[in-house]
C-alpha cells in the first residue's frame, strides 16, 4: 500500500452504526511502502487500497492520535501457511529499521459460530486451539503453529479460514531468538474469538 493519504474502509457488514463512522487519519508512507517492495521480489505497490478494520481497529487504540505513518502488506491467498511464513522472513531488516511489524487478526477466529449475546461460555476447541497455540509461541515451536491444519477439530473449527490466523505467522516469522514473548491480552470473546495479542521484543 503507497498512499501518502490512506482511506479508512469499513470491510464488514452488520454492526453497530458507530462502528462505520470511526476515523483514523495516519499517514502513508511511499518510502516505507518502497523498502518492503526491495524485500519483497515480485511484490507490486498499490494506491488504491486503503486502511481496512484490521488495521485502524488496532491502531486506533495503539497510536490513538495516529501520529504513525501505516501501510498495509496484502496476503497472497493462493500461497500456503509455509510460503508466508518464509515470505515474511525477509521483512526482518525492517525490525532494525525501526519499523513496528504488527499481524492484525486472531488465533481463533470463528465468527459463524460467535454468539453475539455472549451468553455462551468460550467453546472448549475454542479455549483448546487457543491454548496449544500459545504454548507453541512460547516454545518457539513455529513448525507446530505453520502446520496447524494437522492439530485436530480444534484447529480446524478455530480456523476455518486463514485469513485471520497467516498474520501470526508474520510476526513469528521475524522473531529473533532472544525476544522476550508476552501476552498483553487473553481470553475468548462472543465464544469463538481468540482475543490473545503476542508482543515479541
Amino acid at each position: 500500500m503507497s498512499n501518502e493519504v490512506p482511506k479508512i474502509i469499513y470491510d464488514f457488514g452488520g454492526f453497530p452504526d458507530e462502528l462505520y463512522q470511526v476515523q483514523y487519519p495516519a499517514k502513508g508512507s511511499v518510502d516505507l511502502a518502497k523498502r518492503v517492495n526491495e524485500l519483497l521480489p515480485g511484490s507490486t505497490l498499490d494506491d488504491s487500497w486503503g486502511l481496512d478494520h484490521g488495521t485502524w481497529s488496532v491502531l486506533k487504540r495503539m497510536f490513538p492520535e495516529a501520529n504513525v505513518p501505516v501501510i498495509q502488506l496484502s496476503l497472497d491467498i493462493n500461497l500456503s501457511a509455509r510460503a508466508h511464513y518464509e515470505l515474511a522472513k525477509a521483512l526482518r531488516p525492517l525490525r532494525e529499521e525501526g519499523v513496528l511489524i504488527l499481524g492484525s487478526g486472531n488465533i481463533v477466529h470463528n465468527l459463524r459460530m460467535a454468539d453475539f449475546r455472549n451468553r455462551t461460555p468460550a467453546f472448549p476447541w475454542a479455549t483448546d486451539f487457543d491454548s496449544i497455540a500459545k504454548q507453541a509461541i512460547l516454545d518457539h515451536n513455529h513448525d507446530r503453529l505453520i502446520s496447524y491444519e494437522i492439530l485436530g477439530q480444534s484447529a480446524h473449527l478455530s480456523v476455518p479460514t486463514p485469513d485471520h490466523y497467516w498474520p501470526l505467522l508474520y510476526t513469528l516469522a521475524v522473531q529473533d531468538s532472544s525476544d522476550t514473548v508476552t501476552f498483553p491480552t487473553e481470553g475468548i470473546d462472543l465464544s469463538s474469538i481468540s482475543m490473545r495479542s503476542v508482543r515479541l521484543g
